[in-house]
């Protein structure tokens, strides 16, 4: 019986143990083995510990559909159009806005410093470059927003015209649900609750999946290291280095823009901001940090009929920080396993994937990994098996909790920034307020 008891307390606080952390664990202890397998002359795996990396991947893909379909509907069927108004309509317009400068400064970031673990064969350049950069055109990806048939964009895994069905069927759902007809409310209301049910099922599978990823990500990284030594180690300081500049970059330009353009007080403002900044670093956690976030509008003076409203629905789809991570992430994915960067093609299509993306996006610590594998299925590159791909996302995730401590403080920053911005726009900020 004591030994039962303390095999249950052993996997007791192996689930209760931060994920992301064990996941940076897993990290190191791959690429330990793999620089020792390296040194040794061996570069590939038994098949039967490189299964557990394959299985990871394709439990990744498993999740992708189901949770842009759950998620998406749900976010956008919540912002209902009784309430939304002209406030309403002026948050989410800047929120979209400054995720999608985001994405812009994450990809210039990416361009810049070009990060690049240097995982692909000189040979797939070529054959990628001519089976690809030619089929992205901005107008064709304008043009293929709109599905043909919404099953098939299933089947397909086509995630741009699911993400764009998703969001149509949400906000009429939201229309619904408020409708005078009682028979058209109740099954708007019960269709909202079947979703509502799959988005918090999957919310459940992915933290299972991220449960395992420590073992995935381990096993993807191993075999990383035995293929290409240890010189890939210093790609992922530079991912570090040029996401944390772009969340400061955006900070100083797009924050400080939307703060002069309002003409809010820069000083006042950031004074109260940097509770909610260190809470959300800690705890990266943007739901986490709601009430945190709330007492700052607060003492702000905004008043609450906007705060109430706009932060709530910040955590849900403002995500600056997450913006970026992807912009940077997806070229150094680009760079490591196909041995290029984004075309101006993919990098459109990315801004748009990865904006639209964030308003299913949950405001809980990692939720941006699993984004990020989403937005590369976007623009035809899946995190499939076998492929150094799959290990370069490994190794994104084994810095991911690094990561997600800036870009969750960068997103909570976003959400008080915009709301600020929108009450001095209504002028519903408190006649004794700083902000004034």
């Amino acid at each position: 019986m004591a030994k039962n008891e303390k095999k249950k307390g052993i996997f007791r606080a192996y689930l209760d143990f931060n994920v992301l952390y064990k996941i940076l664990i897993g990290l190191v202890i791959g690429a330990v083995v793999g620089v020792i397998l390296a040194s040794s002359g061996v570069t590939a795996l038994p098949a039967w510990i490189s299964m557990f990396g394959t299985i990871f991947t394709r439990l990744l893909k498993m999740i992708i559909i189901p949770i842009i379909v759950g998620s998406l509907i749900v976010g956008a069927a919540s912002i209902s159009p009784a309430n939304i108004g002209k406030v309403g309509i002026r948050v989410v317009i800047i929120y979209l806005i400054t995720s999608a400068c985001g994405v812009i400064i994450g990809l210039l970031m990416g361009v810049i410093f070009k990060p690049n673990a240097g995982l692909a064969a000189a040979e797939a350049l070529a054959a990628d470059a001519a089976g690809k950069v030619a089929d992205v055109s901005v107008w064709k990806t304008i043009y293929e927003i709109v599905p043909t048939s919404v099953l098939s964009s299933l089947v397909n895994e086509t995630v741009l015209q699911v993400i764009f069905f998703a969001l149509i069927f949400g906000i009429c759902l939201s229309f619904l649900k408020i409708s005078e007809d009682k028979r058209l409310s109740d099954i708007a209301n019960t269709t909202f609750k079947i979703f509502d049910c799959l988005s918090e099922v999957m919310m459940i599978i992915v933290r299972g999946v991220m449960q395992y990823a420590p073992i995935g990500v381990a096993v993807l990284i191993a075999e990383v290291f035995a293929k290409n030594g240890a010189k890939v180690a210093g790609a992922l300081v530079i991912v570090t280095v040029a996401c944390f500049l772009g969340y400061l970059i955006h900070i100083v330009v797009v924050y400080g823009g939307l703060l002069k353009i309002y003409k809010l007080p820069f000083k006042a403002f950031f004074k109260e901001a940097r509770t909610p900044f260190m809470t959300a670093s800690v705890t990266r956690s943007s739901n986490g940090t709601l009430p945190t976030t709330m007492q700052a509008a607060e003492n702000l003076g905004v008043e609450k009929e906007v705060y109430a409203f706009s932060l709530p629905l910040g955590a849900t789809i403002n995500m600056d920080g997450t913006a970026i991570y992807q912009g940077v992430c997806a070229t150094f994915l680009m760079w490591s396993a196909m041995g290029r960067g984004l075309t101006i093609g993919e990098m459109a299509l990315i801004t748009v994937l990865a904006t639209l993306a964030s308003i299913g996006t949950a405001g809980v610590p990692g939720a941006g990994a699993i984004m990020l594998a989403m937005v590369m299925q976007g623009i035809g590159y899946p995190i499939a098996e076998g492929t150094n791909l799959a290990g370069a996302y490994a190794m994104i995730l084994g810095i991911d909790a690094i990561l997600d401590m800036g870009r969750t403080a960068l997103n909570v920053g976003g959400d008080l920034g915009c709301t600020c911005a929108v009450a001095k726009k209504m002028g519903l900020i408190k006649a004794d307020s700083v902000l004034k």
